[in-house]
């Protein structure tokens, strides 16, 4: 099954506000043209957005710069992390091809966000195609989370027609038993490299994610490995939130010091490589690379650290929401909070004054050390880690170690 509760698995990194502050590191920002690559080589293509445009909407909202779609729950697989069960057949009161354009049609008007078809597996949604070219002709970014078993001949050649611009395809062992695994069933590896060589063949671009939990730590080295071997555009990992059936395997969920650790070592790791690499469910990463950059007296800047200098960590509700198969949106597929729906509001409405995405956005309603930290701009603490563990989406970070001036 696609990672249908990651956050951002998919899209570049989001432009942080002008407005913003970037923490307590100086930053730099004096990017150059989109098109330009960084110093590390890693092309910075955000479909015409700069970090000196616009970030707000007439009535002062951030624009919504990624929506993530579970276009359908129905999955294949069972993974152990995901939220859905393997179900091949459609959910009950999924959105029609009606109602899912006319959802689309609204896209727009937020902010021309990215727009990441995503499950359950939305291959299995007959009319994805369809809608995708939909939303292409509208001028929106549209990108796609399969877990790549199902990628046929002709199915490449329709993902290449509609327009989507990549394919991110989860692999969490570097070989076939630990990855079928995690993924629940025999065959899920070969099958996913299978489809990731029917894409390179329609010169689909493609990314590989990572779920990082203690049963593949110690292999990322040979992961990363595969990666590279196969030619992946980008690699991302996603540090587990404990909710679905991930609640269930609680103790593969790391601990905050090797939260810390591995994110040190994705600092260093990013160095050695032209793949773009990025930390996803981990905003500390953010506050690491500005600390580990000011200790070797590199200025946190476009050059040097390509969109990772200008975004934060956790974007639910500031840049990013989750809209669900029967419309309920919410700030990320992790965080189950209701947050309205949009056959009932039009869903502009609800991005620019759902309550749970007003108080996201203001630093004043964070509490612990979350709400004080010289960080959190650029932070923020993984919300929907909070509300698993902590039973509060407000609550304190639960896995981090950093103490803030305030509190020392």
């Amino acid at each position: 099954m696609s990672h249908t509760s990651h956050c951002a698995e998919l899209a570049p990194s989001i432009l942080m506000s002008e407005h913003e502050s970037l923490g307590t590191e100086n930053t730099n920002t004096h990017p150059a043209s989109a098109d330009k690559k960084d110093s590390k080589g890693h092309p910075h293509s955000l479909a015409g957005m700069h970090p000196h445009t616009n970030r707000f909407l007439a009535d002062g909202s951030p624009k919504c710069r990624l929506i993530a779609w579970e276009v359908t729950r129905s999955c294949n697989l069972a993974c152990k992390h995901c939220r859905a069960e393997a179900h091949p057949e459609p959910y009950e009161n999924e959105l029609s091809t009606i109602e899912a354009k006319a959802l689309i049609d609204t896209f727009p008007s937020v902010g021309e966000p990215i727009i990441i078809f995503t499950g359950g597996d939305p291959m299995i949604r007959p009319d994805v195609y369809e809608l995708a070219a939909y939303a292409r002709d509208k001028g929106l970014r549209c990108v796609m989370s399969p877990n790549g078993t199902l990628i046929t001949e002709e199915s490449a050649k329709q993902i290449k027609e509609a327009g989507f611009q990549r394919c991110s395809i989860s692999i969490d062992g570097a070989d076939a038993a630990s990855h079928d695994a995690f993924r629940g069933v025999a065959g899920a590896f070969e099958a996913s490299m299978r489809g990731i060589e029917l894409l390179k063949q329609e010169g689909v671009e493609f990314q590989i994610n990572t779920t990082v939990t203690k049963s593949n730590l110690h292999t990322f080295k040979e992961i990363f490995k595969l990666c590279e071997s196969i030619g992946a555009a980008a690699w991302h990992i996603f540090l587990l939130v404990p909710m679905g059936r991930a609640s269930d395997i609680e103790e593969e969920v790391i601990t905050a010091n090797e939260y810390e650790e591995v994110l040190h070592w994705f600092y260093d790791f990013r160095k050695q490589t032209s793949m773009h690499l990025k930390a996803t469910c981990a905003p500390h990463y953010y506050r690491i690379m500005r600390q580990r950059a000011k200790e070797e007296g590199i200025p946190v800047d476009f050059e040097n650290f390509g969109m990772d200098a200008m975004t934060r960590g956790c974007l639910g509700g500031t840049g990013f929401c989750f809209i669900s198969h029967t419309g309920q949106v919410q700030p990320c597929g992790y965080l189950t909070l209701d947050c309205g729906n949009v056959r009932t509001t039009h869903f502009p409405e609800l991005w620019k004054s759902t309550p749970w995405f007003q108080k996201f956005r203001n630093q004043d309603d964070y509490e612990g050390k979350c709400g004080i930290c010289e960080y959190h701009k650029v932070c923020g603490g993984c919300r929907a880690r909070a509300h698993s563990m902590k039973d509060n989406p407000m609550a304190q970070e639960p896995l981090c170690t950093y103490i803030p001036k305030k509190q020392k």
